[in-house]
């Protein structure tokens, strides 16, 4: 729970509370969500999250996050679009694909075929505009510097993955690849194409292969196309995502809404106090 000065909260029965930085505050009550939902409604109009976490588990071994608008406050496709004069048109389709409207793989082929002939030297001026969400950075370092395995996936590009993931400190990344042929951008996607289910798939492949229990895993993303990847996550966290993203996460046995707070959010719910975190 994010609040900038931690006071006793009138909740009746609450349970045992403690202060994790200046700005997250938790409190130990065996009644769940229950009570969540009546802290929630005292703070409704304070501008903080309130989410309910297992206290079993709750430190997670691996960390699966989207990148587009998550660990990046970009959507790559639509900064593209800048370089063929079709950046409103392009991002109609990128919001309401995010949202669930339209079916996450023809929309992305969709925006792909409007960049057909575009030079591919454009990608690397794309790359120059990324900037790092908030608490990313301190995200990253905090769990790798406690043991876990932090994985970029996403439905963009690889052209821009690697980027973040080597410059994050993630250790793979996965995403599609843009067709190029003759150093131009065919305005083809190379298949398979990564979307909905291959975000679960990948979560999945990796407990499998790193032996690790599928309650130890959080995953983070903001469009519906991660809502398979945070359902099948022991913590399936929605950041600054799409209303309907943030209703059906909210209903969730396992999830976490995020609309207030940076990223540093998802060390707090996973017990971190602000003294144990790294860079």
């Amino acid at each position: 729970m994010s609040s900038p000065h931690p006071r006793p909260l009138p909740v009746e029965g609450r349970g045992e509370g403690r202060s994790l930085g200046a700005s997250a505050f938790e409190v130990i009550d065996e009644r769940g969500r229950g009570s969540a939902a009546q802290l929630g409604e005292v703070l409704r109009d304070c501008n903080v999250d309130v989410n309910v976490v297992e206290t079993r588990m709750r430190r997670k071994r691996l960390l699966v996050a989207d990148m587009e608008s998550t660990i990046i406050e970009q959507e790559m496709l639509d900064e593209l679009a800048d370089f063929i004069g079709a950046r409103e048109k392009i991002a109609a389709i990128t919001e309401r694909a995010m949202r669930g409207e339209l079916e996450f793989e023809a929309a992305l082929k969709e925006r792909v075929a409007m960049l057909a002939g575009l030079d591919a030297s454009v990608l690397d001026q794309v790359a120059e505009r990324i900037t790092l969400m908030p608490g990313a950075e301190t995200l990253i370092r905090t769990m790798k510097v406690n043991g876990a395995y932090c994985a970029l996936v996403s439905g963009g590009f690889t052209v821009f993955t690697e980027r973040i993931a080597r410059r994050l400190g993630f250790d793979e990344h996965q995403a599609n690849v843009l067709e190029i042929a003759g150093g131009k951008l065919t305005g083809r996607v190379v298949e398979p194409i990564l979307g909905r289910e291959a975000k679960r798939l990948a979560l999945l492949r990796l407990t499998a292969e790193l032996g690790i229990d599928p309650r130890e895993t959080i995953a983070v993303g903001d469009g519906a196309n991660d809502l398979a990847m945070l359902e099948a996550a022991g913590l399936g966290a929605a950041f600054r995502a799409k209303p309907k993203v943030c209703e059906a996460v909210a209903a969730m046995s396992n999830g976490a809404v995020l609309t207030h707070g940076d990223l540093t959010a998802l060390l707090y719910l996973q017990g971190y106090a602000e003294s144990d975190f790294s860079g």
